[in-house]
């Protein structure tokens, strides 16, 4: 489907919008989640309205509570990066307190642990790499394109990840 191309008329359930809206609100810290968002409310738009009340009252009955996101710039850089496969140079506060500047060239997000992690070929270390997003403290995209490096390179997944257009089938 084309970028900004509409979707035919979708029928969802009360149930299924506050599961849509309880997905969303759970992982604000989640790549792409602002879209996530903005996608949600546009389902929400569009809901007959007796549905709507349905899904507002027990979206009622379903509180969570999320993690504070990181940074909304690092978010989006890394979110714009990661779309462009261009390298994004990253301020990176390590586990032990040190503190780097590197260029990293994109190749997936995981969330493994409770945390999100850009996972990319670090040219400072010339390997593939795991970075905690919320230890990245700045994240400029740079405008030179990503090389060749793919999801396989990174290796098996931990064994309770999938990639999120699993579909369950």
């Amino acid at each position: 489907m084309a970028v900004g191309a509409s979707l035919p008329p979708v029928s969802l359930s009360a149930a299924q919008a506050v599961a849509l809206m309880a997905a969303v609100s759970a992982a604000p810290d989640a790549p792409y989640a602002d879209s996530a968002a903005a996608g949600v409310r546009k389902i929400l738009d569009v809901l007959d309205p007796r549905t709507l009340a349905r899904a507002d009252e027990l979206a009622g009955r379903v509180w969570v509570d999320a993690p504070p996101p990181a940074s909304r710039a690092v978010r989006s850089a890394l979110e714009d990066a990661m779309s462009e496969q261009r390298v994004i140079r990253i301020r990176y506060l390590s586990s032990d307190g040190t503190m780097t500047v590197r260029n990293v060239e994109p190749v997936l997000f995981a969330s493994t642990g409770g945390q999100w992690h850009l996972v990319g070929w670090c040219r400072l270390r010339d390997a593939m790499r795991w970075f905690t997003v919320s230890r990245i403290e700045r994240a400029t995209v740079t405008m030179t394109a990503c090389g060749d490096h793919t999801v396989d390179e990174v290796g098996e997944p931990p064994a309770n990840a999938k990639p999120v257009h699993d579909r369950g089938e």
